[in-house]
Parts: C-alpha cells; sequence; structure tokens
C-alpha cells in the first residue's frame, strides 16, 4: 500500500493549496502488528478450476474461511488489567467464520483482520 501524506503552503492573505508530495513509504504485510486479540490472517488461494476442468467464476466461489496467521496481537485486555494469553501463533493454519473480520489489500495481496473469537479451530498437519 502506498501511503502518501500531503504538505500544505500558506502565503500572506492567499489560500492554501496542495503542495507535491511530502511523504512516502511502503506498508507490506511483515509490518502490520494488530491491537488486542486481533490477527492478521492471509486467506488460503480459491480453487480456479473444477477437477473436472470447469472454470469457476469469481461471482459463484465461496469466500475462503481457511488461513495462515501472519501476526498475532498481544492480547485483550481482562478487567483486572491482565492480558489474556492467544490461543493462536504466527504460522498456525486456522478456520474462521466465514463473514469475519475485516478484508483489505497490502501490496496486493489480500489480507484479512479477525478477532481471535471468530477462529473455529487451528488445523494440525
Amino acid at each position: 500500500m502506498l501511503v502518501t501524506a500531503t504538505a500544505t503552503r500558506t502565503t500572506a492573505g492567499k489560500a492554501k493549496r496542495p503542495t507535491a508530495s511530502a511523504a512516502k513509504g511502503r506498508l507490506s504485510a511483515t509490518q502490520l502488528r494488530p491491537l488486542g486479540d486481533r490477527v492478521v490472517v492471509q486467506p488460503t488461494a480459491r480453487d480456479e478450476m473444477t477437477k473436472s476442468g470447469i472454470v469457476i467464476p469469481d461471482t459463484v466461489k465461496d469466500k475462503p474461511q481457511e488461513g495462515s496467521i501472519l501476526a498475532v496481537g498481544p492480547g485483550r485486555i481482562l478487567d483486572d488489567g491482565k492480558r489474556e494469553q492467544m490461543d493462536v501463533k504466527k504460522g498456525d493454519k486456522v478456520l474462521y467464520a466465514k463473514y469475519a473480520g475485516t478484508e483489505f489489500k497490502v501490496e496486493g495481496e489480500d489480507l484479512l483482520i479477525v478477532g481471535q473469537k471468530d477462529i473455529l479451530a487451528i488445523v494440525e498437519d
């Protein structure tokens, strides 16, 4: 994701107008650190074709419910001020609720941020 900030310039009695980009930076999935009991998940790629060779259009594909965890938050703060321990860790393969979390893209890569409560199971190899 390209992050751009625009600076403004003022002159005596004239309105503000944007100038050239003041700062540029790139964000990668490895730089994300979720807050509380949230995790960053990379959904598993969906099949584009059936075993018999029929191409599946995007309009009828199911949303993926399986993915790999890229980053884990520190855990939510409990009423007594202590942190709840997270049940998942970076690298775990998980199943999550169908419409859980927030989808976003980082450098063309589809990612998802979900709360720990929306993770249904850890897939063990």
